[in-house]
């Protein structure tokens, strides 16, 4: 039970601190909806959505009024339309005709986004699943709220380099195809490396098959709350620290479960998990990087970041599974460029590079997101820093991920303005040393060797 302790103290980091609930994400599975007839399968999957989504706006924003918690995004998760679709889709415009419906239903139920225009090609490609990532650049040019991601590597079957390099390619394509915003279409791709089933947080949601039929998960996010906490202990030991950073992400986790029940006791659907993400936002103070320089750090990127980043990440999922029963998703620490304005400003000031950023993903919740790189980098490129992320998340077991926008005109110095969530970003530059040869070989890397555990 939550007390009324609880709810007074979670008031004060609401009014004072931006604490919200990032996101309520009903996760949809439309197995049953698969034909071999699109206009069929393009019908039923409208109506199973609109039946189980109708309500999910209004829903949310009665529970945010009735208990003064801010719920900042209702959004809707699929089933991977690579597997929904494969009987019925003959050519990539079929898949497209997918997306669109899947944006004309997420518009007239409300929500923000609809993630799961995905593919799951750890090993390899069906034809279905070559079809659709082949059909991403034009289904998200085309779209608004639609988002897609890739899952190309596992720790337990390796990687698929097949599929990094056409991602490369698709990546490039899709900034092509979305030039007049800026790219903005990558800004809705996400390629990832052991991705979850459960993930509540676009641009990378999709609802494994493994779930239920329809559940609702919940992504709590509150780093002006953590800020502000491990502000008072300026200067005490790490264990105090550590300590004060895990009670802090226990608060936080308890808003979403309270959240989380409710919204599945409304909806009348079972409750999923709550995913407690740091995510930040462009707004002043809610900002992981800012986190970091509270911890003692002149800027994100300065040495020690990794290690100051790995103990926030895992408090924070200390924490967390202490107040629910069902912490899922990605849970931890989020580093977007374009998304948090302390790590914008880190950027601008020499302290943060590519690869630095790289190295912190090994520890963090998720990879390289949001970051805006030359127009012209090659394909190829892209592809390299997919398979070196993809091989962090592969050795150490753990989700990684690139949302990386090639933005089409544009040069290191220059800035992207993307608005909303998504904030701005500097063009960050790139290592340009070729990794062709590499890239271009055909098959997939091995699973590592602690991967075979049966």
């Amino acid at each position: 039970m939550i007390n009324q302790f609880e709810v007074l103290e979670t008031n004060k980091m609401i009014e004072h601190y931006n604490l919200d609930v990032r996101t309520i994400t009903m996760g949809i599975s439309l197995l049953d909806c698969i034909t071999d007839d699109i206009d069929k399968l393009n019908q039923n999957i409208y109506d199973k959505i609109k039946k189980y989504a109708g309500n999910l706006v209004e829903t949310g924003e009665a529970i945010s009024k009735e208990y003064g918690i801010p719920i900042v995004n209702k959004r809707i998760s699929v089933t991977p339309i690579a597997l929904v679709g494969g009987q019925a889709c003959k050519t990539s415009k079929d898949f497209v005709s997918i997306a669109q419906t899947l944006d004309k239903v997420a518009k007239e139920v409300g929500v923000n986004f609809l993630g799961g225009y995905s593919a799951l090609v750890n090993k390899g490609m069906t034809p279905a699943e070559e079809l659709l990532i082949k059909s991403i650049p034009e289904a998200l040019a085309t779209t608004e709220r639609v988002c897609s991601s890739v899952n190309i590597g596992s720790t337990k079957t390796g990687i698929n380099m097949d599929a990094v390099r056409l991602m490369g390619e698709i990546v490039k394509e899709t900034a092509m195809m979305t030039k007049d915003e800026d790219s903005l279409g990558c800004a809705k791709l996400v390629v990832f490396c052991n991705a979850p089933d459960d993930n509540p947080f676009m641009a990378g949601a999709f609802h494994g098959v493994t779930e239920a039929d329809v559940i609702i998960n919940v992504g709590v996010s509150g780093p002006g709350v953590v800020r502000h906490a491990i502000k008072k202990v300026r200067g005490e030991s790490f264990d105090v620290l550590s300590d004060t950073i895990k009670k802090t992400a226990f608060k936080v986790t308890r808003v979403g479960q309270l959240v989380a029940n409710e919204a599945a006791k409304r909806l009348g659907v079972p409750f999923g998990i709550v995913d407690l993400s740091l995510a930040p936002t462009p707004a002043i103070g809610d900002s992981v990087a800012n986190i970091l320089e509270e911890i003692g750090l002149e800027h994100a990127g300065a040495p020690g970041t990794t290690a100051a980043l790995a103990m926030l990440n895992d408090q924070v999922k200390k924490g967390g599974v202490m107040a629910s029963s069902y912490v899922g998703g990605l849970s931890g620490a989020f580093i977007p460029v374009s998304e948090d304005q302390g790590m914008i400003e880190a950027v601008e000031k020499g302290a943060l590079t590519l690869e630095k950023l790289e190295a912190m993903t090994c520890v963090c919740s998720v990879g390289l997101d949001m970051i805006a790189i030359p127009g012209d980098t090659k394909a190829t490129t892209i592809a390299g820093i997919i398979a070196d992320e993809a091989a962090i998340g592969m050795v150490n077991q753990k989700t990684t991920a690139v949302r990386i926008i090639p933005v089409i005109g544009k040069d290191v110095g220059e800035t992207v303005e993307f608005g909303g969530l998504l904030g701005y970003a500097p063009i960050m530059p790139v290592n340009n040393f070729s990794c062709d040869n590499f890239v271009n070989r055909k098959g997939r890397i091995p699973a590592p060797i602690h991967s075979f555990k049966n």
